[in-house]
């Protein structure tokens, strides 16, 4: 039978009760001359029976020829999709219909906000939800997965993936092609990885989006990036630093040479601590470049470079060329090498004020990091004026929270009170059912004084570095995620996960 003489295809057939899984084994539920029937291929007709044989259908089963059948398959997928992401769509506007900065409804039927003009097709509007969801609920990436009978979708919130929404694999192969036409990439290409970029328009405010895409074994997985713009960068008071740590920075920033270094794993916030300070000095008398991997805040004020790999733009050779541009302050994402560190190093020697980040897990490692790099203790002592050490620390759900009895055996790593009372995370609808909202950011600021200049001439080691900053006033990440724990404003599920003690 030729698809031509199947007619009236409705969402009623879709509704049947035995539809979903019947689809799944590719029979597919229709109608013709008002009665129903059920639609099979000669290519999957041993699946098909197979299935029918187990269910008593009182339906006729037809027969297509292969193109019929696959685009009557087609035609079913995107009616069931059409249908989901009303559903989705539903659910959003109910989510929001008190909010007047954002309409859903309007975000989804406006095609000039996501460059495009098809504000009907389904998967288009899935794509753009996505975007907005993750906006809502402040995400910072969205992740596609595609595995072998399913793909979803998830969030980064508050550093931690949750998962938003599964949906057929089929599906999810139309979605991910749409993100590629979006971000200017090949959509016939599955073979090897792609990395592109898109802006999103959301209530006249511009978003921009990094794209990675990497083939897996079972589809391609996609991760989006959403890269802020310099009028949201937060003070450091906002993001939680003391009163302590922002006065000895002030008094370090009024140095017009030397290096300030932000450490921490990835994911804890360096990248947005920098640019904090870089708005808090940031003036008209000032040339400010950084070179970055990737340029995550974009701002009107300062010079960025995009680092490149493929054409030989690297940390090494855009400071190289930095310091030729006669700048006066200068950031460089990341110390990754020995030959980034000595010119780093130089540049804060001759009249730069530099900064950067490097991955160590307390700020007095980042001397002996250094000089594992193999920079002259000299030249430290000389050059490097501050280093910050920072964790991103999840806050508990103030609606939810609840006392964590199995937590007291527990007491002892943080040196605990007895009689302290531990809150762990319950999850609510206030907080999307994390039991966690928002995140505070802890510090240590380990500043480079005459007794540690005089303690470089000699050995070195962590330990002694650690105890001489303490010595010093410096307060540490354990002393502040204890604080934390007493405040009863995070769980110590929460304190373990940061790798503290």
């Amino acid at each position: 039978m030729n698809i031509n003489e199947i007619h009236d295809l409705n969402l009623a057939a879709l509704e049947h009760e035995g539809y979903e899984v019947a689809l799944k084994n590719f029979i597919l539920f229709t109608t013709y001359n008002d009665e129903i029937i059920l639609a099979i291929s000669q290519e999957h007709m041993s699946i098909s029976f197979d299935y029918l044989s187990k269910y008593e259908y009182l339906y006729e089963v037809v027969f297509l020829d292969e193109i019929s059948f696959e685009k009557l398959y087609n035609k079913f997928l995107e009616l069931r999709t059409d249908k989901q992401m009303a559903d989705i769509q539903q659910e959003q506007q109910d989510a929001t219909s008190s909010d007047e900065d954002f309409n859903v409804s309007e975000f989804l039927q406006t095609g000039a906000d996501i460059l495009t003009s098809e504000e009907s097709a389904p998967i288009i509007k899935f794509v753009n939800s996505l975007f907005y969801k993750a906006i809502k609920k402040k995400a910072s990436d969205i992740h596609i997965e595609t595995h072998e009978y399913k793909s979803e979708v998830r969030y980064r919130i508050d550093g931690v993936l949750s998962k938003h929404i599964e949906l057929d694999k089929n599906i999810m192969a139309l979605v991910i092609s749409r993100i590629k036409v979006i971000s200017n990439l090949d959509i016939s290409e599955k073979r090897i990885p792609q990395d592109g970029r898109t802006q999103v328009k959301i209530a006249g405010k511009t978003l921009d989006i990094r794209i990675s895409i990497l083939p897996t074994f079972y589809g391609e997985r996609v991760v989006m990036r959403i890269l802020m713009q310099s009028d949201d960068i937060p003070h450091l008071a906002d993001l939680g630093f003391s009163k302590d740590t922002i006065s000895k920075l002030d008094k370090v920033l009024t140095n017009s040479y030397g290096m300030i270094l932000v450490t921490g794993p990835t994911g804890s916030g360096k990248s947005t601590t920098l640019h904090a300070i870089l708005q808090k000095i940031v003036n008209i008398e000032s040339n400010i470049i950084t070179v970055e991997d990737p340029v995550e805040y974009k701002s009107d004020n300062i010079n960025q470079i995009q680092v490149n790999a493929k054409v030989g733009l690297t940390f090494a050779s855009g400071l190289r060329s930095i310091l030729r541009q006669d700048p006066d302050i200068v950031m460089i994402g990341e110390i990754r090498d020995t030959e980034t560190a000595s010119i780093a190093i130089q540049a804060a020697l001759t009249g730069h004020l530099m900064f950067s980040t490097l991955h160590t897990n307390r700020a007095p490692a980042a001397v002996t990091r250094l000089i594992d790099m193999g920079v002259e203790k000299f030249l430290i002592s000389s050059s490097v004026l501050a280093v910050l050490a920072q964790r991103l620390v999840r806050k508990l759900c103030v609606h939810c929270k609840t006392e964590d009895t199995l937590a007291k055996e527990y007491r002892n790593e943080f040196d605990l009170p007895k009689d302290l009372v531990l809150y762990k995370d319950v999850g609510c609808n206030k907080c999307n059912f994390t039991g966690y909202n928002g995140r505070s950011a802890i510090e240590e600021i380990f500043l480079i004084n005459d007794e540690i200049k005089h303690y470089l001439k000699g050995e070195v080691d962590d330990i002694t570095l650690l105890a001489l900053a303490e010595k010093n006033g410096m307060i540490t990440l354990t002393q502040q995620i204890k604080q934390m724990l007493i405040d009863g404003t995070t769980s110590l599920n929460e304190a373990i996960r940061t790798g503290i003690k």
